[in-house]
C-alpha cells in the first residue's frame, strides 16, 4: 500500500515536471493550470492502473497448487470507470495440494482455502466439503473426527450444487 502511494505521488510529480519542461521549451505558452491538472490526471491514472493490476500481479505470485475458486468484482459510484470494467477486489484460492479425504468417506474432503483482499491480510480457513451433499463446514475446534472418518460437531452450511469453493475442493474445477 505504501509503495503504491509513493508511486502515485511520483507519477504526479513526473507529469507536472514534464509539463513544466514542455512549457519552458515552448517559451511559456501553456497555461499555468496545466501542470497541476496533468499531475492530478497522472495520479488518478496510476491509482486506476494499480487497482486493475492488483489481481493479475497477485495471481501470478501464487504458489503452485493454489487454484482460484472465486473472484469478487467491485463497482462503485465514486469510481465511475468501474461501471465500464469492474475490477477484482477479492478472491478465494484453494490449495489443491492440501486436499485430504478418508478412505471410508470419499465424498467428504478437507481443503485449505485462502481469502485474498485488495487492502486486507490473507486469511486461511480449512473447509470440510461434502461433495455429494452439497454442503461445507469451516474446520473449528468443535469438530472432531471419528476413526471411520465420521465428523461430529460440524456446522454444515448447505450450498448450491455449483458452489465454487466446494466444486474446487471436490475437483470440479
Amino acid at each position: 500500500m505504501f509503495v503504491e502511494l509513493i508511486a502515485t505521488f511520483v507519477a504526479g510529480i513526473a507529469a507536472a515536471g514534464l509539463v513544466m519542461l514542455v512549457n519552458r521549451v515552448l517559451g511559456g505558452r501553456l497555461p499555468r493550470w496545466f501542470a497541476p491538472v496533468a499531475a492530478g490526471i497522472a495520479m488518478i491514472l496510476t491509482t486506476i492502473s494499480n487497482e486493475y493490476g492488483w489481481f493479475s500481479r497477485t495471481k501470478e505470485a501464487l504458489p503452485e497448487g493454489l487454484v482460484i475458486a472465486l473472484t469478487v468484482e467491485n463497482k462503485a459510484f465514486y469510481r465511475p470507470w468501474t461501471y465500464i470494467q469492474p475490477f477484482v477486489e477479492r478472491f478465494v484460492a484453494v490449495d489443491m495440494q492440501t486436499i485430504r479425504l478418508h478412505p471410508e468417506r470419499p465424498d467428504e474432503k478437507l481443503g485449505e482455502t485462502y481469502f485474498f483482499g485488495r487492502w486486507a491480510p490473507v486469511n486461511k480457513i480449512t473447509f470440510l466439503a461434502d461433495c455429494a451433499g452439497h454442503r461445507r463446514a469451516a474446520l473449528t475446534d468443535a469438530i472432531s473426527f471419528e476413526d471411520d472418518g465420521a465428523v461430529t460437531g460440524a456446522d454444515w452450511i448447505p450450498v448450491p450444487a455449483d458452489d465454487p469453493i466446494v466444486s474446487t475442493i471436490c475437483g470440479g474445477k
